[in-house]
């Protein structure tokens, strides 16, 4: 009777590994075959219509986490358009208006995120401060220093109010810059990063690595940017809406500046960027459906400082 009992736990106790083992391989199953949805994001143009922009983080998945963290916080909530460029391009997503800036880690990052998370936390610390942020003569050097800092003060949140007011960029994912993966082509359509080029004073690296929020929509096929530009998405909705804010009057075209052209000025009294519309169409808001994924944050790195180097030169 003993041995029939041990005998017929066994045979249960099997069952029930196999019944375990046959859920868990159906699990991995659905996973695998589950047909989860790329992004969307939808941009909400004044005066002008939506446009829906399938995005594909298989492709570029730095590029899609930092758009969707941005776009999801309301970074582009107000920015414009302030490059349109028929047969082209259009180009927008400038903080603050200003197409020579960077996004700030504050726009993807809350302060009590980063003051609760070690490892975040020092790599902000050594990646933007170079080991040492300082405040009130008082230099923080590690993260135990901070927590320090923050258990014996309530007002711990002002030493730390400018950590994250520093720009970052992102590396790009391109070919040219070893990311052979993303192959997609600059056609009609395609979303694409903004990024700087040092190639002529000899820093090419560090203008593949200087995308942060700008983005532009092709109007045309271009493959002389395959491979150069991190591509990260298509228009799947609104191509009509891209090609009439492309066609919008600027104040002059690139192609109408030689040696006796008078380049036009704001009001501040600086020139004013060829191809910039006389009204730059405003981007109300850029939303992204993910469909319950979660893209993360993107990783970051520091901004190079072009202007640092020739600092103290004369000529």
């Amino acid at each position: 009777m003993e041995k029939t009992v041990i005998r017929v736990l066994l045979i249960l106790g099997i069952i029930l590994v196999l019944a375990g083992t046959a859920y868990a391989v159906y699990g991995i199953y659905l996973k695998l075959t589950l047909d989860i949805p790329n992004p969307v994001a939808t941009i909400e143009v004044e005066d002008y219509g939506t446009i829906k922009v399938e995005l594909y983080p298989d492709k570029a998945p730095n590029t899609v986490a930092n758009f969707i963290r941005l776009a999801n916080r309301g970074f582009y909530n107000g920015t414009t358009f302030h490059r349109t460029m028929p047969n082209f391009v259009i180009q927008g997503g400038a903080r603050n208006g200003d197409a020579a800036s960077s996004p700030l880690i504050s726009d993807i990052y809350d302060l009590d995120e980063v003051l609760n998370d070690r490892d975040l936390f020092e790599s902000i610390l050594d990646e933007y401060y170079d080991g040492s942020y300082s405040y009130n003569n008082t230099s923080i050097t590690s993260y135990s220093q901070a927590k320090k800092l923050m258990k014996d003060s309530e007002d711990y949140r002002s030493i730390f109010e400018d950590f994250l007011d520093v720009e970052y960029n992102i590396t790009g994912e391109f070919i040219a810059n070893g990311y052979d993966t993303n192959n997609i082509k600059h056609e009609i359509g395609v979303i694409s990063m903004a990024r700087s080029d040092y190639s002529s004073w000899g820093y090419i690296e560090e203008g593949y690595n200087s995308a942060g929020c700008q983005f532009f929509i092709m109007t045309e096929d271009n493959t002389q940017l395959d491979g150069l530009y991190a591509a990260f998405g298509k228009v799947i909705e609104g191509l009509e809406v891209v090609e009439e804010i492309s066609k919008v009057e600027v104040y002059y075209r690139d192609t109408e500046v030689d040696s006796d052209y008078e380049v036009p000025k704001d009001e501040d009294g600086n020139e004013i960027a060829s191809d910039t519309p006389k009204e730059q169409p405003v981007i109300t808001s850029i939303t992204v459906e993910t469909y319950g994924i979660d893209y993360g944050a993107p990783s970051i790195i520091a901004t190079f400082d072009l202007n640092s180097l020739f600092s103290g030169l004369t000529f």
